[in-house]
């Protein structure tokens, strides 16, 4: 199914400021935020679909890449690629936006959710996305690609599949918020007792806390290894575009959320055509005689060869145009035309024969820069000299 727009999904238009964006996401997340809707799936789809909107538009860069490409941009509607918090639980929203709650509720709101989430399971902090980039030649753009690339990366340790425990008894629940992940705080103020939730500073809101380490991983619940990544390139993608592959970047540590592997995307030169947008261009260097006369002749296109016929009496700087030749969009429908610019080639060395003739045509009447009812006559002399 086909992404929402993510304006849309918060109610805001594209001019929207950051504030506007932040305030936004607060009222749509609150609305449907796991604690004021216990049980309901709906609602917690449309708490993730919140979050993943604002993931992509409070980040200018990845904002800007939206506004150019649309879901492709940040991450293709197929589902392979995501702008992050859509593919997230509501663990890992939290994980990347509860000071945004925090904010609203002195902490507590998102703190305890999170920790109920866990289920007093330690979650360490989130690893840092991951940047490659990717030539492709224009032929992978058209048709769309499949790209297999080895990277080093960190990644969750078999061992002790992330916790960064040597085994299930080496958890310990934590003493200062007794396994809640959270603390309250009373104050006296002037305006009476008050009282504030925050994260606990001890096990950082996981509720427990690790007293022995995996040997393996030296407790960071993550290894520095070389992995084989499969990357699906949607057609049409153009030079400078970003993909994201939601999760596929450095775990994190101790159970922390993955980040994302980010794909810079770059062109091959081609041997022949170049590209202007959807279009494609071809230079085509055709003779003097074959400009005056006419002439079948055969054209590269991203497809294979096309055959084209320059008319008689054809000017430099001619421009054909073969429909559908170009490359697809990727948020339209259509392909681009391939554009072939016409240039007469004119010979730098003259063999003695070519010289007499071309000085021939010189000397001819016909021989007008301008011509307009001598053009019959022009082409018939043509003939005979180069006949």
């Amino acid at each position: 199914m086909a992404k929402r727009d993510y304006y849309e999904i918060l109610g805001v238009s594209k001019s929207a400021t950051a504030e506007e964006i932040k305030k936004a996401y607060r009222k749509t997340a609150l609305k449907y935020h796991p604690d004021r809707n216990p049980d309901d799936k709906a609602a917690e789809e449309k708490f993730k679909e919140a979050a993943e909107a604002y993931e992509v538009l409070s980040d200018d860069n990845k904002k800007a890449r939206y506004d150019r490409f649309g879901h492709a941009g940040v991450g293709g509607p197929g589902g392979g690629y995501g702008g992050g918090a859509g593919s997230m639980n509501v663990d890992d929203i939290f994980e990347h936006f509860g000071d945004i709650f925090g904010d609203m509720f002195g902490g507590g709101f998102a703190g305890a959710s999170r920790a109920r989430s866990r289920g007093g399971r330690p979650r360490g902090e989130r690893g840092s996305n991951l940047r490659v980039k990717l030539k492709l030649t224009l032929e992978e753009i058209a048709e769309g690609a499949s790209k297999q690339i080895k990277i080093k990366k960190f990644n969750t340790c078999g061992t002790c599949t992330g916790t960064g425990a040597k085994d299930d008894s080496s958890f310990q629940t934590c003493g200062t918020c007794n396994g809640n992940g959270v603390v309250v705080r009373v104050s006296e103020t002037f305006l009476g007792r008050m009282q504030t939730t925050a994260t606990c500073p001890s096990c950082k809101g996981e509720g427990k806390i690790v007293k022995a380490s995996c040997t393996t991983c030296s407790g960071e619940g993550r290894n520095y290894e070389e992995e084989m990544v499969t990357i699906d390139v949607p057609a049409g993608v153009e030079e400078g575009m970003q993909l994201s592959m939601s999760s596929k970047g450095n775990a994190g540590k101790r159970g922390g959320a993955p980040g994302d592997l980010i794909i810079a995307i770059e062109e091959k030169e081609h041997e022949y055509l170049k590209r202007d947008g959807r279009n494609l261009v071809y230079d085509l260097f055709i003779s003097f005689p074959e400009a005056a006369l006419g002439a079948n002749l055969e054209v590269p296109t991203i497809g294979g060869k096309a055959r084209i016929k320059v008319p008689e009496g054809t000017q430099s700087g001619k421009i054909f145009r073969l429909k559908g030749k170009g490359l697809p969009s990727v948020n339209a429908y259509g392909k681009g035309d391939q554009l072939i610019h016409v240039n007469v080639w004119t010979p730098k060395k003259l063999s003695k024969e070519e010289r007499k003739i071309l000085e021939k045509l010189q000397q001819s009447e016909h021989f007008d820069p301008n011509p307009d009812d001598n053009e019959k006559g022009f082409f018939e002399k043509m003939k005979d000299l180069f006949g």
